[in-house]
C-alpha cells in the first residue's frame, strides 16, 4: 500500500473564504443540499471561518478532524465517502489516460468539467451527489450534518480548490497509485532502434535526417524559429527527466517557455496576468510562480523571524497576511524553501521586482 493513502494536512486556522474551484463548490453543494437545517450549515460556515477545526486527516473513504467549539468539545468529526470500486477506477484511468489534455490537467492538479464529464459517461461518479456524504460527529445533538461536520466540510472544499488529488484519496487511490497506474497506460512502446543503446542516453536524431535535408525543417506558414523553440524545450524537458525532475504542468510549463524564450513569448499568451507570471519565472522560477498565483499560511515563527529582521531596517510597521508582507511600497512574498520575493505595486497591481533572498531585510534597500 502506498504511504499516501492517509494523508494529514494543518490546521487552517481563521481563514474566511469560499471554495473557489468549481469542484470545490460542488463539494459543499452536496453537503447543502444533504442538510436538514439550514442553521447548521451557517454555523459550520463560521466555525470554519474562526479556525475551531483542527489538523483534517484524508484516508480512502473518509476525513476526518477534531472541532472545536464556543459551547463545549472539541468533537471528533468525519465525513464519509464511498471508495470507487476496481472497476470503476479502471474506467476512470483509462479515459484520463486516452485524453492528453485530460491526463496534463489532472497532474497540474486542475479538474475540467469535461474530464469529470468523460469519467461520468464511463458510469463513474467521482464528485459526491445529494446524500453521498455521510457525516458522523460524537457531539450531542441529532442533526447531521451538525455544524461541526458542516465546518469540516467547508475546510473540505479548501483543500480541494488547492488538490483536487485529495478528492481521489477519499474514493479510494493515493496520488502515487493513481500517478504509477497512469504512467503504465501512457509508457511508450519500445523502439527497435533504441536495443543497443544503453539506457538514458538520447539518441542523435542527426542520423534519422535524410540527406541534403536542411537543420530546420519548414513547414507551410509555420516560422522556422517555432521548430527551434520546439526542440530546444524538448532537450530541456527530456534532460529534465533523466535527472528526475517532475514536469511542472501545463500553465507553469507555458509560463517557462515564455521566460527562457522572450522571443516566442508573444506567441505563448497575452496579457498583463501572463507578463506578470513571466517576471515571476524569470526572478524566481517555479517558487517564483507558486508565490505569484497561491497564498498559503506560513509557521508563526517564519512569521515572527521575517519582523524581526525587518525591524533591524526599516521604522515602518510591515503589514502580514498570510505569506504576503507589505512594507510601504513594497511587498514581500514568502515562498515553501524559505525565501522572501519582492514586489512593488505598478499600474493597479503588484509586480515581481527582483530576485528572492532568505533575508527578507535585504530587499528594502
Amino acid at each position: 500500500m502506498s504511504d499516501d493513502r492517509v494523508r494529514g494536512f494543518p490546521a487552517f486556522g481563521a481563514a474566511g473564504r469560499l471554495a473557489r474551484s468549481w469542484w470545490g463548490r460542488a463539494w459543499v453543494r452536496a453537503m447543502e443540499d444533504t442538510a436538514l437545517d439550514l442553521r447548521q450549515l451557517k454555523a459550520g460556515r463560521k466555525y470554519a471561518a474562526a479556525g475551531l477545526v483542527g489538523p483534517i486527516t484524508v484516508s480512502p473513504g473518509r476525513i476526518a478532524a477534531v472541532v472545536d467549539d464556543v459551547d463545549g468539545g472539541p468533537y471528533r468529526t468525519e465525513l464519509r465517502l464511498a471508495e470507487l470500486s476496481d472497476a470503476d477506477w479502471t474506467r476512470f484511468l483509462d479515459r484520463v489516460a486516452s485524453r492528453a489534455g485530460h491526463l496534463a490537467a489532472l497532474l497540474d492538479r486542475d479538474m475540467p468539467h469535461d474530464l469529470v464529464e468523460a469519467a461520468d459517461d464511463a458510469g463513474v461518479h467521482l464528485l459526491p451527489g445529494i446524500g453521498d456524504l455521510d457525516p458522523e460527529c460524537d457531539c450531542p445533538g441529532w442533526e447531521l450534518p451538525c455544524r461541526h461536520a458542516a465546518a469540516l466540510s467547508f475546510q473540505a472544499s479548501w483543500l480541494l480548490d488547492v488538490d483536487p488529488f485529495v478528492l481521489l484519496l477519499m474514493r479510494g487511490k493515493g496520488e502515487r497509485e493513481i500517478r504509477e497506474a497512469l504512467e503504465t497506460r501512457t509508457a511508450p512502446r519500445a523502439d527497435p532502434l533504441d536495443v543497443d543503446r544503453t539506457p538514458g542516453e538520447l539518441p542523435d536524431l542527426a542520423e534519422f535526417r535524410p540527406a541534403g535535408a536542411p537543420s530546420i525543417p519548414a513547414a507551410p506558414g509555420v516560422p522556422a524559429e517555432t521548430f527551434a523553440l520546439l526542440a530546444a524545450n524538448a532537450a530541456g524537458r527530456a534532460k529534465a527527466l533523466l535527472a528526475g525532475e517532475p514536469w511542472p504542468g501545463r500553465r507553469p510549463d507555458t509560463v517557462r517557455l515564455a521566460a527562457e524564450f522572450p522571443a516566442a513569448a508573444g506567441r505563448l499568451g497575452s496579457g498583463a496576468d501572463f507578463a506578470r507570471a513571466v517576471v515571476a519565472w524569470t526572478h524566481g522560477g517555479r517558487a517564483g510562480l507558486d508565490v505569484l498565483d497561491t497564498p498559503w499560511t506560513p509557521p508563526k515563527a517564519a512569521l515572527a523571524a521575517a519582523r524581526a529582521a525587518l525591524a533591524d531596517v526599516t521604522d515602518a510597521e510591515p503589514v502580514f497576511d498570510r505569506n504576503h508582507c507589505t512594507v510601504g511600497e513594497v511587498q514581500l512574498r514568502l515562498d515553501r524553501a524559505g525565501r522572501w520575493h519582492p514586489y512593488r505595486f505598478d499600474g493597479g497591481s503588484w509586480w515581481p521586482s527582483g530576485a528572492p533572498e532568505s533575508d527578507p531585510g535585504l530587499l528594502l534597500g
